[in-house]
């Protein structure tokens, strides 16, 4: 790495992307580079940017030579000291990453999928080499939540980090809550308004949510990245029936990204969640993420703000790309990052199964006398006992919804309970379960 500590040399950025995070991220370098050289006390110069559809218009004016469709323009470029990943993907974002960090490059970096699956050999390659992994856009868009975690909090000890982190989900949950309507029906919208992918698969399925509570979930507690052992659940199985009866017991359904620890074992899971209405997560609407985090020092906090997007994440980026140039101008030791795999404690993830929780089942039932107490005695020989229970409409020939809210509950007491109600002659359909945050 060049020296840059005299004369106020500029620290020289490349990026590889050009979509809808990569604009963001160039329009904020070219259009605040004043106001970063202000706060700096040196200037950030966007060297390049290489994307293979270079011709489009991103809306704003890129200077003449700075546009490549070669990735070795940044890569292999030894007048560039920052090299920025914004494809998306693995296999090639992969590529990109390792490839400039050989070449001594930091990286910065918004793919949490990648860092999640794939992001030990990421980061053990940067500490060998000795340069930056930069990854805040990653989680939460424009949220600083990875600061907050490892350098704001970073005196504390972590109990718990949970959230609304996909903004899809929340859109959808949201339309559901204050239209009543389906979930294909307001799928469909949110795919017109851009919302939600074409394959919204990682969106609604929770897949997305896992790959930052890895991340988040690393940083907190000093784990390894731990993406294979996190319980996932989507909402499609969600339905206006469930946020109706979910509002009239006093909750809120959101899709929530939770993590906790308790005596050296975490807890890792993504699920639709019914929170107490009067809780400030709870209020969170449409696209906005929030991420509540728990600690034995401050207590509680929550962040919150936009998720996504091009210029919010793209500020993201560019806050590393800013903390990163800073450690070069004053010639700071590089790290890594906050996630060094040999300083990660090695992790005891509690089996779904022994997880506690309140809960919401919603049984279809034969309107007949009986049934109620063959369900309840199966939930009290499980050591399930019921806290509340809603039964409405009467019919003597169809099926008719029975909720019932519970104690706390252990998960596989709660699974091998749905099972054997599931089977009765009684109950007409499949049962649903809802995990509630919230006091006894």
């Amino acid at each position: 790495m060049r020296n840059i500590m005299k004369n106020k040399q500029p620290v020289r950025v490349g990026i590889v992307g050009f979509g809808t995070v990569g604009s963001g991220t160039a329009r904020i370098l070219l259009e605040n580079a004043g106001l970063l050289e202000q706060r700096l006390g040196f200037p950030i110069v966007l060297k390049k940017i290489a994307d293979l559809d270079i011709k489009r218009d991103r809306g704003f004016k890129v200077p003449a030579g700075v546009l490549t469709t070669n990735a070795a323009d940044v890569t292999d470029n030894p007048d560039i000291d920052i090299a920025v990943e914004l494809i998306g993907g693995l296999k090639m974002a992969k590529s990109i990453m390792l490839r400039a960090i050989q070449n001594g490059k930091s990286v910065v970096t918004a793919n949490k999928a990648l860092l999640a699956e794939q992001g030990t050999e990421i980061f053990e390659a940067a500490s060998k080499k000795g340069v930056s992994i930069g990854f805040e856009a990653s989680v939460g868009g424009g949220i600083p939540i990875i600061k907050a975690l490892g350098e704001g909090l970073v005196a504390n000890r972590i109990n718990a980090v949970y959230g609304i982190v996909n903004g899809t989900s929340n859109y959808i949950l949201t339309k559901m809550t204050d239209e009543g309507r389906p979930f294909q029906e307001v799928l469909a919208e949110a795919q017109k308004l851009g919302y939600a992918e074409a394959d919204p698969t990682l969106d609604v399925g929770g897949g997305d949510s896992a790959h930052k509570l890895t991340i988040l979930a690393s940083i907190a507690f000093g784990i390894p990245l731990s993406y294979p052992k996190i319980h996932v659940e989507g909402i499609t199985g969600i339905t206006p029936l469930d946020i109706a009866y979910a509002s009239e017991l006093g909750y809120k359904i959101k899709l929530l990204a939770i993590a906790k620890s308790e005596d050296g074992v975490v807890e890792l899971r993504v699920h639709p969640t019914m929170l107490p209405k009067e809780a400030l997560i709870s209020r969170v609407d449409g696209v906005m993420n929030a991420i509540y985090v728990n600690a034995k020092e401050t207590g509680d906090t929550l962040y919150y703000g936009r998720g996504a997007g091009d210029v919010p994440t793209g500020s993201a980026v560019v806050s590393d790309i800013a903390g990163i140039a800073r450690g070069l101008v004053c010639g700071a030791s590089p790290s890594p990052g906050l996630i060094q795999p040999a300083g990660r404690q090695k992790a005891r993830i509690r089996d779904m199964g022994d997880v506690r929780s309140l809960y919401y089942f919603r049984f279809t039932a034969l309107d007949r006398p009986g049934v109620l107490s063959r369900i309840s005695g199966v939930l009290g020989e499980n050591n399930i006992s019921i806290a509340s229970v809603i039964q409405k409409g009467r019919s003597k020939v169809e099926a008719v919804p029975l909720v019932i809210l519970t104690h706390m509950a252990r998960e596989k007491d709660v699974r091998k309970a749905l099972k054997k109600i599931d089977s009765l002659r009684s109950v007409a359909s499949g049962s649903l379960l809802i995990r509630v945050e919230g006091n006894e």
